[in-house]
């Protein structure tokens, strides 16, 4: 790397995996590292959970998606809407709560920086071409979980097997044309939990199913990988450090009722970000030396 490319930190990308809530613990693991490394890469991708992590990086906002989250959980105590199931939030109550979080941290100052950030790219994952979305959204999840628990590692392989797909969002571009909102709120739509949306005109589902943690176009230079589990094994590269929470964060994916545990995994990442500070220095001098 050049002179301006090592003053800028120790890498040229960032990748924020899925996980729903538990990608609070990315929130405090960059909290801890981002000034200190520093962390200002030029191109990031995110997907899923991971999407609206990596738009908080950008926007330094963090911390307001974290108070967010918990103001609106503080008010829940089920993730099921018992009393109006069929109303305009459906049988759960996830879609719209994600949606009023995203809408009230991500306005004017907050999308404005997305917009002149670096670049940032979100990945959308697309169901087989059916009449019914919402099914083949759903055999999908189906797939998804099966691989997730024997596949071992965070790139998947059955995705094309089985006619999914997936698109790389110019996320820059959507918040200029002030969509950013819609755009990170399509990339978490997990089936049948969401109602799949449309993304110029082709049905969405969460990205995640299709890889979790997908690599920038163009994929160029040392790349840093927030995941939000331990996947048991992951790729031996060595333009590419993956990281993951020291012990499993209490925050559950799609638990939207507990308030206290997705700050709990803040301090885990804030935790988590402080060792691997000590770490890389340390491995940085004796590699000087």
């Amino acid at each position: 790397m050049t002179e301006s490319d090592t003053s800028r930190g120790p890498f040229r990308q960032l990748v924020f995996s899925g996980g729903g809530t538990r990608c609070f613990w990315q929130g405090g693991f960059l909290d801890a590292t981002r000034d200190a490394l520093p962390v200002d890469p030029e191109r990031i991708t995110g997907v899923s959970g991971g999407a609206l992590s990596a738009a908080g990086f950008i926007a330094h906002k963090g911390h307001a998606l974290l108070e967010a989250m918990v103001d609106i959980f503080a008010a829940r105590d089920s993730n099921v809407n018992w009393h109006d199931p069929a109303g305009d939030g459906g049988v759960t109550p996830h879609q719209r709560m994600y949606r009023e979080v995203v809408k009230d941290v991500f306005r004017g100052e907050g999308v404005a920086a997305v917009a002149d950030g670096p670049a940032f790219q979100i990945l959308l994952g697309h169901p087989p071409a059916s009449a019914l979305g919402k099914l083949t959204g759903t055999l999908s999840t189906a797939a998804y979980e099966a691989e997730l628990h024997t596949g071992g590692g965070p790139h998947f392989a059955w995705a094309e097997k089985t006619g999914v797909e997936s698109t790389l969002v110019d996320a820059r571009a959507a918040a200029r044309a002030g969509d950013l909102t819609d755009l990170i709120c399509a990339a978490a739509a997990i089936p049948p939990v969401f109602e799949p949306p449309l993304w110029d005109g082709r049905p969405v589902i969460d990205g995640g199913m299709v890889d979790q943690a997908p690599m920038p176009d163009p994929d160029d230079g040392r790349t840093l990988v927030l995941l939000t589990r331990d996947y048991g094994s992951v790729p031996d590269l060595s333009d590419r450090t993956y990281l993951w929470p020291s012990r499993e964060v209490p925050a559950d994916k799609i638990d939207f009722t507990d308030p206290a545990d997705i700050r709990r995994s803040w301090e885990i990442g804030e935790a988590d970000g402080r060792r691997f500070l000590e770490t890389f220095k340390t491995e940085t001098n004796q590699t000087e030396e």
